[in-house]
């Protein structure tokens, strides 16, 4: 076992994504999770039936109280849910962990459409947690709501990689799943420059927590002190080999095998 991830984000009661899936893509990789709970849901795979929010000050505590004892080498951000989180943990990210990499996965909307992240928060994202970035890992409907763009084409993928940029992260890894076309797309922006990544499509309705998995393997990979390039390169992969193995459990958007690591 190698690399500790201490991750922040909310509960998915569907295992499928959201802290769950984290804890296990981190294991699958060989790391160690650890864990500062956001927010509560009930949902499965056909959608959110409730969210409840962990106060901003207990997010913090958790925080604070594994990074004083166990530490971390590497940190990922998934769903924060309100303004008060995203500052909180930012407070905490800041006088605690300014020298940890940081992945951040601005999670906003679950797959089947519910909001999970409040509209007063994204204002305090682009303020505060991504000038603390490593690395942001938006999909295609966070970068338009980030960047304000419409994004219909691998053309606009780039152009807005390079926008999100801008905004303060140190590298952009937008996804390109929701483009929908034979090959998936992953745009990689850095002040060094753009590199595409891609890979063919798998036509399956199994892709609950797809963004939540490739950036918890993101994050294992630079906890375990590998290179961006080459933390991409595993995330990715892993990714595909997760979304092809998928048990095809539920009726709606299924979960991915985050095992198929594994010798079970």
């Amino acid at each position: 076992m190698r690399g500790r991830v201490l991750v922040v984000a909310g509960s998915d009661s569907g295992g499928g994504a959201g802290i769950q899936a984290d804890i296990k893509t981190v294991t699958a990789l060989g790391g160690y999770a650890e864990t500062a709970l956001t927010a509560a849901t009930a949902q499965n795979t056909e959608g959110v039936a409730g969210v409840f929010a962990l106060p901003p000050d207990f997010v913090r505590l958790q925080m604070e109280t594994v990074l004083a004892d166990l530490g971390a080498d590497a940190i990922k951000t998934g769903m924060l849910y309100d303004t008060g989180t995203v500052e909180a943990v930012s407070d905490v990210l800041e006088a605690k962990a300014r020298d940890i990499p940081l992945v951040v996965d601005p999670v906003m909307v679950a797959k089947g459409g519910a909001r999970l992240l409040e509209d007063t928060a994204i204002k305090a994202i682009k303020d505060r947690l991504l000038l603390l970035a490593t690395v942001m890992t938006p999909n295609l409907p966070e970068a338009e709501a980030l960047t304000g763009l419409t994004i219909v084409s691998p053309d606009d993928c780039t152009h807005a990689a390079e926008i999100l940029l801008t905004l303060g992260a140190k590298a952009v890894l937008l996804t390109g799943g929701h483009l929908m076309e034979e090959t998936v797309r992953d745009v990689l922006a850095t002040p060094n420059g753009i590199e595409i990544f891609e890979g063919p499509r798998i036509e399956t309705r199994h892709t609950h927590g797809t963004g939540c998995t490739l950036a918890s393997a993101l994050a294992t990979g630079l906890a375990q002190g590998l290179s961006l390039r080459d933390a991409v390169q595993q995330a990715r992969a892993y990714v595909f080999e997760a979304i092809r193995t998928a048990p095809g459990y539920g009726r709606g958007h299924g979960p991915l095998n985050h095992a198929h690591t594994l010798k079970l």
